[in-house]
């Protein structure tokens, strides 16, 4: 599993691509996105949610590892009545009941090994073999509403990701609890055509109707996690041509 650690040097944001064994990565995947105002409407209607103040404290700004963010989870608040054991489980405690999703602010990023840094993104096609990742993904899992990501080339320009006709992107992902709270991570998966040209891995993008089921249908957790992301659409603000 490649994971990716962030770490916060000198009051700088510093972004540092690292594996497991310590080896030096190229760049990392998905570590940044921007959280637009305008998404709070798109948010409501998937969640149907009406009462919550999720507008305080939310501006236009982009998002990083460590910061704090909206995401989009199963109700909990409906495990009242689910025997002990089960209420932690989170979302698969009402797989396939019928359950409601809410919004909360959760952390971006699970402590690193050994304390240093964030493993803020996870490969789905080994997310259920790793001890870190395996009972978040099977029993939390967590869809994150974003404008657009950005991601940058081996040339370091940097390109802006969106999906046409829609003013949301949905990326799936699942979280787990700490002692300052609930922190999630983002899944990434093999880049389909409209990403391979910038990156060899994306994150794992939902369609609208998907977002109820990834949430709170375990049977369907596997089948999500192995499918081809839709086309995005990408601009960069300055991309270097070649003459050969």
């Amino acid at each position: 599993l490649r994971v990716w650690v962030y770490n916060t040097v000198g009051g700088q944001n510093a972004a540092i691509g690292m594996e497991y064994s310590g080896k030096a990565g190229r760049n990392f995947m998905c570590g940044r996105y921007h959280f637009s105002a305008e998404l709070l409407d798109e948010i409501r209607d998937v969640t149907e949610q009406k009462d919550w103040k999720l507008e305080l404290g939310v501006l236009d700004r982009d998002i990083h590892p460590g910061d704090t963010a909206p995401v989009i989870v199963a109700a909990l608040e409906e495990a009242s009545n689910v025997p002990a054991p089960a209420k932690n489980a989170g979302a698969a405690s009402y797989a396939g009941r019928g359950g409601s999703l809410r919004v909360c602010r959760q952390k971006w990023g699970y402590p690193g090994p050994g304390g240093k840094g964030l493993v803020f993104n996870a490969r789905s096609e080994s997310v259920f073999e790793k001890r870190m990742f395996r009972d978040s993904v099977s029993m939390r899992r967590a869809v994150i509403p974003v404008s657009w990501f950005y991601e940058w080339n081996k040339n370091k320009e940097k390109f802006t990701f969106t999906k046409e006709g829609s003013r949301i992107l949905f990326l799936a992902g699942f979280y787990g609890r700490y002692e300052d709270g609930e922190h999630f991570v983002i899944l990434t998966t093999q880049a389909n055509a409209s990403m391979a040209p910038v990156h060899s891995r994306m994150p794992l993008v939902l369609e609208r109707e998907q977002v109820r089921e990834w949430i709170l249908d375990s049977a369907k957790t596997k089948e999500l996690l192995g499918q081809e992301p839709p086309q995005l659409e990408r601009d960069c603000e300055y991309e270097q041509q070649t003459l050969f």
